[in-house]
C-alpha cells in the first residue's frame, strides 16, 4: 500500500511538471509571436441567428450576455497578464464577435471572410469565406501573432477542431492547431 501510494505521489508530480513545462513553452511560443490565434465569441446564449437576423442591427443578433461579457474580460486579461504581443485584431462582423474583440482588446477591425456562415443564408458564402481567409494568412507576415475573433462554425472549417464559447485556439501559418485554451466566464 505504501509503494502504490508512493508511486501515485510521483505520477502526479510527473503530470503537473509536464503540463506545467508545456504551458511555459506555449507561453514562449506566444511571445515569439507568428502564431494564429482563433478565438470563438464569448458566450451568447442560443445558436445560429433569430430569423429577423440583420447585420446591421444588434437587436436582431444573439449577442454576448452578462457572462459573455466577463469572458471577454478574462480574454483580454489572459493576453495582457502574459504580455503576448498582438499585432492586428481582426473580427466578424456579427455584433457578438466585434463586442468580445472590443471588450477584450479595444482596437479590432472588421473581415467579412470571418463572418458566420452557419445558417442557410450565409452556407453559400463559406467556399469564397475560407479561401480569402487562407489567402489573408498566406500574405500576413508580421512578427507579432494575428488575432481572429470569429464563430465555431469558421474555427472547426480552418482547424478542423470544436471550440467552446469564449476559446482560444492557436495555430500555426499553415492552419495547423497548436493547441486551446479555454476561458472560463
Amino acid at each position: 500500500m505504501k509503494f502504490l501510494r508512493f508511486f501515485l505521489i510521483i505520477f502526479i508530480s510527473l503530470i503537473s511538471t509536464v503540463k506545467a513545462d508545456f504551458n511555459d513553452n506555449l507561453f514562449d511560443q506566444l511571445k515569439d509571436g507568428k502564431k494564429l490565434i482563433f478565438i470563438r465569441h464569448a458566450y451568447a446564449p442560443g445558436s445560429g441567428d433569430p430569423n429577423n437576423f440583420n447585420l446591421n442591427d444588434c437587436s436582431t443578433q444573439r449577442n454576448l450576455s452578462k457572462e459573455g461579457r466577463k469572458q471577454a474580460e478574462h480574454i483580454g486579461e489572459f493576453f495582457r497578464d502574459r504580455n503576448i504581443k498582438i499585432d492586428k485584431v481582426l473580427s466578424s462582423e456579427w455584433c457578438r464577435c466585434q463586442e468580445t474583440a472590443k471588450i477584450a482588446f479595444k482596437k479590432f477591425s472588421t473581415n467579412s471572410f470571418l463572418n458566420s456562415f452557419y445558417s442557410e443564408k450565409f452556407s453559400k458564402n463559406k467556399k469564397s469565406q475560407m479561401k480569402n481567409l487562407k489567402k489573408y494568412i498566406d500574405n500576413w507576415n508580421e512578427n507579432g501573432n494575428l488575432v481572429l475573433v470569429t464563430h465555431y462554425v469558421v474555427i472547426s472549417e480552418a482547424l478542423g477542431y470544436s471550440p467552446s464559447s469564449g476559446e482560444i485556439v492557436i495555430a500555426n501559418k499553415n492552419l495547423k492547431k497548436i493547441s486551446n485554451i479555454k476561458i472560463d466566464y
